[in-house]
């Protein structure tokens, strides 16, 4: 069945909702540069701001998940354990931990930091956040593909919200998978749209 792209983007009940577009991430300051090299080979972070523009001009509500990781987190899986030993510390509050300049945050924005595990709804704020302002819908953007933003959807769909991902709006390691990610597992799950969909919804 086709899916109303214009009625699950109602600013009304739909946020945006961007995965660990940090610094010390995908920006200049990130020690996994594969990931960073990735982002913007694929204009992940040009994409994304286009739609948290987009989004504020139309009255959507943007929330930047951002993970605060820093020495007293728990490093209970191989990939903690692992961006532990490339230095990926993101102590809240520091430059390494700060969302990427290109998407603010604006003062209507608001922020859900993560101390701890890979995904961004258990033990946070998130859920909440979204629950407050009416949403139904989560646009989701960022990195990666391969555990962050596949967990953000998964859990958001188990919470019993709409997801859509953004497609030129998150990235993989390798790209190749990731792409494989976003063709067999994320349409199972979630509405697929690029920014342009998304922004031409969103604009008058």
């Amino acid at each position: 069945m086709p899916v109303d792209l214009t009625a699950l983007l109602d600013p009304a009940h739909a946020a945006v909702v961007t995965m660990e577009l940090q610094r010390g991430v995908v920006g200049d300051l990130s020690p996994m540069r594969e990931l960073a090299d990735a982002a913007a080979a694929r204009n992940v972070i040009e994409h994304a701001t286009r739609v948290v523009r987009a989004a504020r001009t139309a009255g959507v509500r943007v929330v930047h998940c951002l993970a605060e990781h820093d020495e007293s987190s728990p490093r209970n899986s191989p990939l903690l354990r692992a961006l532990a030993k490339q230095g990926a510390n993101l102590p809240p509050g520091s430059d390494i931990a700060a969302l990427v300049p290109e998407l603010g945050p604006e003062p209507s924005d608001l922020i859900s930091g993560r101390r701890h595990g890979l995904t961004p709804f258990p033990g946070t704020d998130l859920d909440d956040i979204l629950r407050a302002h009416g949403v139904k819908t989560v646009v989701a953007m960022g990195v990666s593909l391969n555990v962050g933003v596949a967990g953000l959807v998964m859990v958001a769909v188990d919470l019993g919200y709409e997801v859509v991902v953004v497609t030129d709006a998150v990235v993989g390691l390798p790209v190749e998978y990731g792409d494989e990610v976003l063709k067999h597992t994320i349409p199972a799950l979630a509405t697929r749209a690029s920014s342009d969909q998304i922004v031409a919804v969103w604009t008058p």
